[in-house]
């Protein structure tokens, strides 16, 4: 009999949680915690995104600096908003919305972010230190992932994990703390030759890729554990992600769905970074 793990109510049990601890640093320290969000353009999911971002900010105590920039903003304007939230002591992460227009170019300013203010984890230094498991603020998704496993005490130990996908926000960095926590990975892409076989043998997937229902039944091995990074929309346009789960459930031990798994730990994470990056500064 397989399990859902509620995203949703992990989340809030953690943000209650957050919410204490900064309440006793701001008692104890005297300062504020800030977190500053810039957004370019009007991009609506950009938009809901950081509307949900600042709502959890308000949840948990952090202060939000919201700062939006015309679709047309020109690169030094953005680097010099960056530069100046940089020294800002009453901010202590740095989010910048992506994706941004065109014109810009994301790789220069998201470098801008010192490293001990990249809330999202995706400096190479932050990167760096996750490799090498060392002490850093970690990319939010993968590390909501974990905290979900842990949640449910799910071994990670000795187990044979596969990762689909290897992008540098979620596969690549899922892949590292799967490693540090010593499972034995697999990090699956576009490329890979006899990925059906290769999931088959998994006890643990997490699927990231982008792709609607990718990961079917007959990829998932019996009393394995399904963990769906996917947002995507179905052939009917209904909300879904990478995985099949109506079809695949009844395979697994465990399995997120989508919409209410893994998405409200994203932000939960971010808000814990926040703090982390406060306390540590």
């Amino acid at each position: 009999m397989f399990k859902i793990i509620d995203g949703k109510k992990l989340a809030h049990e953690m943000r209650m949680d957050i919410k204490k601890k900064i309440e006793e640093y701001k008692s104890e320290s005297g300062k504020e915690i800030g977190l500053a969000v810039v957004l370019v353009g009007e991009d609506p999911a950009s938009q809901v995104y950081v509307r949900n971002k600042i709502r959890a900010c308000e949840e948990v105590g952090i202060k939000s600096f919201a700062y939006y920039l015309d679709k047309d903003t020109a690169q030094s304007r953005v680097e010099e908003l960056i530069r100046s939230l940089s020294v800002d002591n009453k901010i202590n992460g740095i989010l910048v919305q992506l994706p941004l227009p065109s014109q810009l170019d994301a790789k220069r300013i998201l470098e801008l972010i010192p490293f001990s203010k990249d809330v999202d984890g995706f400096s190479a230094e932050n990167i760096g230190k996750l490799a090498m498991n060392e002490p850093c603020l970690v990319a939010c998704t993968p590390n909501g992932v974990m905290k979900m496993l842990e949640s449910e005490n799910i071994g990670i130990s000795g187990k044979s994990a596969v990762v689909i996908g290897r992008s540098n926000i979620v596969g690549k960095p899922m892949a590292m703390l799967l490693t540090n926590a010593n499972a034995t990975v697999t990090l699956c892409h576009s490329k890979t030759k006899n990925l059906k076989e290769i999931c088959a043998g998994a006890d643990i997937i997490v699927a990231a890729l982008g792709k609607a229902k990718f990961v079917t039944e007959d990829m998932v091995k019996e009393g394995a554990v399904v963990i769906d990074v996917g947002m995507d929309r179905d052939e009917n346009g209904k909300l879904c992600g990478d995985v099949d789960f109506e079809n695949v459930k009844a395979k697994c031990s465990y399995i997120t769905p989508v919409p209410g798994g893994v998405g409200p730990m994203t932000i939960t994470m971010l808000m814990y970074n926040t703090y982390l990056s406060a306390t540590r500064s």
